[in-house]
């Protein structure tokens, strides 16, 4: 599918609503006026895996059934632990999805599960480990077999040029990475896993561009401890949204993937449930983002977090509890018809303290997210929503930035622009030189889709 205009603009891109609301798995629905909690955990090492997503599922069933939540999606995102023995994250998902047959019966919670299976491959081997590549899939089909209700994956091609770019903030480099190896990549998985889902009657739920716009907020840091400036990793999260959008136009259809913060781009674009992550993820990592990604969201997800004891309970379980109080006040501001207030609280107390803020809120998102769908190919989308991004923020009065932070806007906007004035040349010209820098990128590996 061809995305060529914005579904929802800034006044519609509101928490709980979405133009394509979705019905799966055991009687869910997503998207329709109201926020549902995605939990997400990890096991603890050392532990029997089976046995530890067995007790995970149990934990946070029986907390969601004590607390009354009518709603819930589940979230086992694979490691390669799990897909190294043949047939294990098939039963790992049989055995949590009977759990969940069991309680939404016997408690009638409506529930979905979205499984998202890791990208184990080594781009540095030999057609970007056709071995591995054959595992994910594989993966993907028992998984699908086994009780998924949607499929995910945060997927890494183009990251081997990524890591040498975003450390230098070189954006010739991000340029190829993401808006030319990334997309050829993307399309190749992507074309597989919907096909995977659509013959098993499941949703294929989207991407996350994790390897790109988070490893970019990490490097970004807090307000005074940053590698790379700010403003770059909102750059990278404006043209992260052309990668990921590719798994839309290969048929995905959401809910998108909680750590996918270019989600409310995506949003905007192709009008699916979103699920997003914001201040719940602060057992994994730091934000800069923690209320405003919460604007628009369709699920509300955590970050990973470890089955480890704490006083009020296994840790999954007390993470339950926090997303089910945010959804709470999500859902209680839509039924009361103060939901666009709430929201504009939201925005109100991050989009200007940080560049990454900013340009997730929905205002800024949706003029991004235009810029987007004018353009006719990835590599152009990704330009453009760089440059869109760059300029949005040099000319914001009220945005704090630093004079580090302008110097580097001001040469990014004249580097986008004069990579813009001839892409596909810089772009290929470029990447036979990165070729010869960047250790395991096989260029050529790429193309043969």
């Amino acid at each position: 599918m061809k995305f060529d205009s914005v579904k929802l603009g800034p006044d519609q891109l509101s928490f709980g609503f979405a133009s394509h609301p979705l019905r799966y798995g055991l009687n869910l629905e997503v998207g329709k006026g109201f926020v549902v909690p995605e939990i997400k955990y990890f096991p603890r090492v050392g532990r029997d895996l089976k046995e530890e997503y067995k007790a995970i599922t149990d934990g946070v069933l029986k907390r969601a059934v004590g607390l009354g939540v009518e709603r819930l999606q589940l979230e086992t995102e694979l490691t390669y632990v799990e897909m190294e023995v043949p047939g294990l994250a098939g039963e790992i998902v049989r055995l949590q999805k009977d759990l969940m047959e069991r309680y939404a019966q016997e408690y009638g919670v409506s529930l979905g599960f979205r499984v998202t299976v890791a990208d184990v491959r080594d781009f540095g081997k030999p057609k970007h480990d056709e071995q591995a590549f054959s595992k994910m899939l594989q993966t993907f089909e028992d998984v699908s077999s086994n009780g998924a209700d949607v499929l995910s994956i945060e997927s890494e091609g183009g990251k081997e040029l990524f890591n040498y770019a975003v450390i230098r903030q070189d954006l010739l480099g991000i340029v190829c990475s993401l808006g030319y190896l990334a997309a050829y990549d993307m399309k190749k998985l992507w074309k597989e896993i919907v096909h995977i889902a659509k013959n098993k009657n499941i949703l294929a739920g989207g991407d996350s561009a994790c390897a790109f716009g988070n490893t970019s907020m990490r490097l970004a840091g807090g307000l005074r401890d940053n590698v790379i400036a700010h403003s770059l990793a909102a750059i990278v999260r404006g043209m992260s949204a052309s990668r990921s959008l590719v798994a839309y136009e290969e048929g995905a259809v959401g809910p998108g993937k909680d750590c996918a913060y270019e989600n409310v781009i995506i949003k905007a674009i192709t009008g699916y449930p979103m699920s997003m992550e914001g201040k719940t993820s602060a057992c994994a990592h730091s934000s800069l983002v923690g209320n405003v990604i919460a604007a628009a969201c369709d699920l509300w997800s955590n970050e990973q977090v470890e089955n480890i004891k704490l006083f009020g309970g296994y840790g999954p379980e007390v993470f339950l509890e926090v997303l089910h109080y945010d959804t709470k006040i999500m859902n209680g501001a839509i039924k009361s018809g103060r939901s666009l207030l709430f929201r504009e609280i939201l925005i109100d107390s991050d989009k200007y303290l940080d560049p990454q803020a900013y340009v997730l809120s929905p205002e800024v998102a949706c003029l991004v997210a235009d810029t987007i769908v004018r353009e006719r190919d990835t590599l152009s989308r990704t330009i453009s929503a760089g440059a869109k991004v760059a300029n949005l923020l040099a000319d914001e009065k009220e945005l704090v930035l630093g004079k580090g932070e302008r110097r580097f806007l001001e040469a990014a906007r004249g580097r986008l622009d004069d990579i813009y004035g001839a892409p596909q040349r810089k772009v290929e010209e470029a990447l036979k030189e990165y070729e010869r820098k960047v250790e395991k990128l096989k260029v050529r590996d790429y193309l043969e889709v």
